[in-house]
């Protein structure tokens, strides 16, 4: 196996880094709406557990707000009870076959705790690209000593490695500023 191939090896994994880390701030309550901060809740209905999205269509009609229309009327209930222990700080409001969640406006206070969760959210994505670099690079000290690799395809691999890295640390840091500019609007 060519250094290459242990490389190319782990980029899927720093895409999953990087995908998790995308659908995770997208959980994260911005001054705006969306469906990813309902669409998972879980709601206990006639004794089955189903996600939001499972029981209803939910749509924005506003930046503020999410509208969640059940499949079926009897939901209603469960689906309020739901969203109100879900600790996601909004109230829901049942409007005859709807429910309306608005968003209130963000204090300074949890634009603050929201700007260190995504700080944590992005060292954690780091950490994992580091790890794989860390069996990527092991690998490679391997069959080095193997002596399946020579010794200046060692050092090419070094530097296409981290190479990687830095692209990969750099697509960290726009999602990261985009999600940032996200809060502080």
């Amino acid at each position: 196996m060519s250094y290459k191939e242990i490389i190319d090896k782990i980029r899927p994994e720093f895409d999953k880094a990087i995908n998790f880390l995308e659908r995770e701030l997208m959980k994260l309550r911005t001054g705006r709406a969306s469906p990813s901060l309902v669409e998972n809740i879980i709601v206990d209905c006639f004794g089955e557990k189903f996600s939001l999205k499972q029981l209803a269509a939910i749509s924005l009609p506003g930046s503020r707000q999410i509208l969640v229309q059940p499949w079926d009327k009897s939901y209603i209930e469960s689906i309020e009870k739901a969203i109100l222990q879900s600790g996601i700080g909004m109230s829901p409001v049942v409007d005859k076959d709807v429910i309306r969640i608005s968003l209130p406006l963000l204090s300074e206070e949890y634009r603050k705790d929201l700007l260190r969760v995504l700080s944590v959210k992005q060292e954690e994505a780091r950490k994992t690209i580091r790890r794989w670099r860390e069996e990527a690079w092991r690998e490679i000290q391997e069959r080095f000593g193997a002596g399946e690799i020579r010794e200046d395809d060692k050092f090419r691999a070094k530097d296409e490695l981290q190479d990687l890295i830095d692209e990969y640390n750099k697509k960290i840091g726009e999602i990261g500023e985009r999600k940032k500019k996200e809060i502080m609007e």
